[in-house]
């Protein structure tokens, strides 16, 4: 069994809208996913998160769980419509009150909460008024950052701002297969840059409110320090097949990680921006200052890992390029390689952590501690869970590897605790170590729950 740091955090992750279902209870408003996955077609058998897992209802038998798991932190979101119902103004105390038991449920289990505050689920009433291509929801993002560390920062010290912004970005905004379902171009690329830009103000907001609000007293020691601020980016490195394939990976990797990673942590765009995204680019949503805001220093940065992409060279599917969308690059996906895939069709590669972790921290010597925030597969109902535990094994097996590295990771957090709603996929692909029978809710244990648990506790028995 790979060997990890004494103080290393291990935990599992949620998000609000694939488990909380209570869509419309304690004045939640409606959210982009919500309107989303009422398009048809948008998702399997037109599937919503309408009521999902029933966490809002069943969250103490949640906490339970966790408990019996026996990790040291559970990383979940906040669910921005049920704190400002439409993005801005007034806020909802019900909402803050349903976060506010969490919290307090998992610090006298001495569980250690991560709280994101946006995993894809953008208030419709900002998405009606521009959503991440407006400047402005940047700023009502900060708002509401503000407002959430103010009510939880006593009891909180981790605060990730955005998850994966190239999801919300590109998959929304460029593809159409996430919410809000947009086809763009401009939009696309103007989205990517306000989602940084709200991450900045809202670091920035959160820290003007003291920074040290956390009551690490209250708490019984100090292991983690005070508060600390970060993000979550996902990192699929990008393998090049056949002729063209370098120039496809670089352009990919621009794509995926460098439009975000350099303005984070290098200061600039990418030098080759202009030259991916060719004629469509208008920059004229960047306004100076806005690069420092979003290089704000960070105390932490989240990695999500599932798998790498294989990619050849292609033509644009669209001739004009003033006319192609911005995930329209020339890049040919469909490149499997021969190995083992997840229910999902996603290779298996633990190897593909270790490159993505170290190439993390060779492009940015100065890159904060790293936390490995999501890291899962996917299986359909029925199945042996041996595929989850040999997927675990496997891949932690590469962290430690990273690690040995000179990587700085402090802690593995898996995806997931519970089946859920897998957006666009619906209830079909089943990340938890928990199942969850979505006509009952009953929540059953797998193998893969009891392998992870033993595995915790022979990691702190040393």
């Amino acid at each position: 069994m790979a060997e990890f740091p004494a103080e290393f955090v291990w935990g599992v992750a949620t998000s609000a809208y694939q488990i909380e279902g209570g869509a419309t209870e304690g004045g939640r408003g409606p959210s982009i996913w919500d309107t989303f996955a009422e398009r048809p077609g948008a998702t399997r058998d037109g599937r919503t998160g309408a009521v999902a897992c029933d966490h809002y209802h069943r969250w103490p038998h949640d906490m339970a769980l966790l408990s019996d798991l026996g990790v040291d932190a559970y990383r979940f979101s906040v669910a921005w419509t049920r704190v400002q119902p439409t993005g801005r103004g007034p806020v909802e105390q019900r909402g803050l009150d349903f976060y506010r038991r969490v919290v307090d449920a998992l610090r006298d289990r001495d569980i250690e909460p991560f709280v994101t505050l946006y995993h894809w689920d953008l208030p419709q009433g900002l998405e009606d008024d521009g959503g991440w291509r407006s400047r402005d929801t940047a700023l009502r993002f900060a708002d509401y950052a503000a407002v959430v560390h103010e009510e939880l920062g006593d009891s909180v010290r981790f605060w990730t701002t955005m998850n994966e912004p190239f999801v919300s970005a590109v998959a929304g905004y460029a593809e159409g297969r996430h919410a809000p379902g947009a086809r763009e171009g401009h939009g696309s690329l103007a989205a990517a840059h306000h989602l940084l830009l709200g991450h900045g103000l809202g670091v920035r907001a959160m820290r003007a409110q003291g920074g040290g609000k956390f009551g690490g007293e209250k708490f019984g020691g100090d292991r983690f320090g005070g508060d600390k601020f970060g993000i979550v980016l996902n990192q699929s490195p990008a393998v090049p097949v056949g002729p063209g394939g370098e120039a496809a990976a670089r352009r990919f990797d621009l794509l995926l990680r460098r439009q975000f990673t350099e303005p984070l942590f290098g200061g600039a765009y990418p030098g080759d921006y202009d030259d991916v995204f060719g004629p469509i680019t208008d920059l004229s949503f960047r306004h100076d200052g806005d690069l420092d805001v979003i290089g704000t220093p960070l105390d932490y940065v989240g990695v999500n890992y599932y798998y790498r992409r294989h990619v050849a060279d292609a033509p644009p599917a669209v001739a004009d390029p003033a006319d192609r969308t911005a995930e329209d690059i020339g890049v040919d996906y469909t490149q499997l390689p021969d190995v083992p895939k997840t229910g999902l069709g996603w290779p298996i590669e633990p190897t593909g952590l270790i490159e993505a972790l170290t190439d993390l921290k060779n492009r940015y010597p100065d890159l904060p501690p790293i936390y490995l925030t999501e890291n899962g597969c996917a299986y359909p109902e029925p199945v042996e869970d041996r595929e989850r535990v040999a997927f675990l094994s496997s891949h932690l097996s590469a962290l430690s590897t990273a690690i040995e590295f000179g990587v700085d990771v402090r802690g593995y957090f898996h995806w997931s605790l519970l089946d859920n709603f897998e957006w666009a996929h619906g209830y079909g692909p089943r990340f938890g170590l928990v199942h969850v029978d979505y006509t009952t809710l009953v929540r059953t244990p797998k193998a893969s729950f009891s392998w992870y648990r033993d595995y915790i506790r022979e990691q702190r028995a040393g």
